[in-house]
């Protein structure tokens, strides 16, 4: 493949470049790239507009060695539509900016680019707009994605009210692993030519970490059953850190029980390879992008019927503080320790 410098098509060519085989899905995507602003027009009554953001630096967030760009696109929208989910609304459009250092060629940034493209066109969301900028750090990618929410029904972190009960979706820890795998095998193969990294038997855990997917199948279970979420997150930084979330948002207290917290077998094998403790990784490890939100009791039978959700606890009154009960009925107090990119 012959390399082409980025600079012989500077900002707009390259812009025009890497958006040229977007196209736009919904009426309220007025304009898309191509212009100071992309014009949105959201004039219906009902609903709400959702707006998050996320920046990713490369040596914090992820490390090209083993990350492909295609992945890391992808995976960059995706940890914004999964917010937007979290609310309980649907994402729509999205804003890319990167910052990209002299080592990248076009062909580079093509390859990152496709994998937003294949994102967008998975979750059906409209690329409208973005910059790009010269970078002495390496890559950056920011992303902000906007959804909408129909009022009245969009889910914050500060509804849960003491009884109701709490839910997760998918299982806990497997981004983690996959994480530990990835970075065993890199320096496995340090200084070694031609080293093929060993994943035979843990894909699951490694395709959580590359390549994660945003739970829009649960929200769309969630309407059907006429289930109504008191609070929302998605676990990104940790089941641990956003059950503390939940709690102080909320000013409530929690139980959850660690014989009901969902982990898959390959998760398990590659914790006891390392010798970690299981539990501790599907409580802090992080980048899950799973649905953790509560219910209220009555909605019991109802949460019973949702696919690939599990019960793991319940809320009570702040002054009972945040624990897990553990296999032994004894009790440790939850403490955020999930990511923490300023303390890493």
């Amino acid at each position: 493949m012959n390399e082409t410098e980025i600079s012989t098509l500077g900002e707009f060519g390259l812009i025009k470049e890497l958006t040229k085989n977007f196209s736009l899905k919904h009426k309220s995507s007025v304009m898309g790239v191509g212009d100071d602003c992309a014009i949105l027009d959201y004039s219906g009554e009902d609903t709400e507009t959702l707006v998050t953001t996320d920046l990713l630096l490369e040596g914090i967030h992820f490390d090209l060695t083993y990350v492909p760009l295609r992945h890391l696109g992808y995976k960059a929208c995706v940890v914004n539509f999964s917010d937007v989910y979290a609310m309980n609304g649907v994402p729509k459009q999205i804003t890319v900016s990167v910052g990209i250092s002299k080592r990248f060629t076009i062909e580079h940034i093509a390859e990152l680019y496709d994998g937003i493209r294949i994102a967008c066109e998975e979750y059906g969301v409209d690329l409208v707009g973005g910059d790009t900028s010269a970078s002495v750090t390496g890559l950056i990618i920011s992303i902000t994605c906007v959804g909408e929410g129909v009022k009245g029904k969009t889910v914050k972190r500060s509804g849960a009210r003491d009884t109701d009960l709490i839910c997760v979706s998918g299982n806990l820890g497997a981004a983690y692993m996959g994480l530990q795998l990835l970075e065993r095998e890199r320096e496995a193969g340090q200084g070694v030519e031609d080293f093929q990294p060993d994943f035979a038997g843990k894909e699951y855990i490694i395709e959580r970490q590359l390549k994660p997917e945003a739970r829009r199948d649960v929200i769309a279970q969630i309407a059907e059953l006429d289930i109504h979420p008191t609070s929302m997150m998605d676990v990104s930084d940790g089941l641990s850190s956003e059950l503390l979330h939940i709690c102080q948002s909320s000013g409530v207290g929690c139980r959850v029980y660690e014989d009901r917290i969902p982990i898959d077998y390959q998760t398990a094998i590659m914790a006891e390879e390392l010798n970690m403790n299981l539990v501790t990784a599907a409580m802090n490890g992080g980048e899950d992008y799973e649905l953790l939100f509560t219910v209220p009791l009555t909605e019991h039978d109802k949460i019973e019927q949702l696919k690939d959700v599990k019960l793991i606890g319940r809320i009570t009154k702040p002054e009972l503080g945040a624990y897990m009960v553990t296999r032994d009925d004894s009790e440790l107090e939850i403490r955020a320790q999930g990511w923490n990119a300023f303390t890493e």
